[in-house]
């Protein structure tokens, strides 16, 4: 992976894009720390679907059950509805 200093990728952004869809993912650094990857949107779309389960997959996984927060009963305050008299 090819590693640009941020004011290179700014400058050259059309170099930057060309390498990244030539090359791969290209790295920017900001004062000499990793930043940023550029990245092929296919590379992304590929990364996106493995990222997110499936509706059947969250369903079947133990994962996906848990505990909802709900407060106990009788806890919650009802508003009081005054009349007219």
């Amino acid at each position: 992976m090819h590693t640009w200093p941020v004011q290179d990728a700014k400058a050259r952004f059309s170099e930057f894009l060309d390498a990244c869809l030539t090359e791969g993912p290209q790295m920017v650094t900001r004062r000499g720390t990793e930043a940023a990857v550029l990245i092929p949107v296919q590379e992304w779309k590929r990364l996106q679907a493995a990222a997110r389960p499936s509706l059947k997959q969250l369903l079947l996984s133990d994962q996906a059950r848990h505990e909802l927060p709900i407060p106990p009963r009788g806890q919650a305050r009802r508003r009081q509805i005054e009349t007219l008299a």
